[in-house]
């Protein structure tokens, strides 16, 4: 019977993890929606941004 109650809690627990997990994604996903539906990545931003057109490559010693 211990087991039983045992293999429950543990159930129990992974079912709260993945449900916290897809609440995470979700938000996630709803957070990114938000920021395309503003504009923030609208062409005036990016020419503004601070990447260069190159890759920079490591100093040199």
């Amino acid at each position: 019977m211990y087991e039983y109650e045992l293999q429950q809690l543990r159930t129990a627990d992974l079912i709260r993890r993945a449900d916290h997990q897809r609440m995470v994604r979700e938000a996630d996903r709803a957070r990114r929606a938000a920021r395309r539906s503003t504009g923030e990545h609208s062409a005036e931003h990016e020419s503004h941004s601070r990447r260069l057109g190159r890759l920079r490559s490591a100093r040199t010693a």
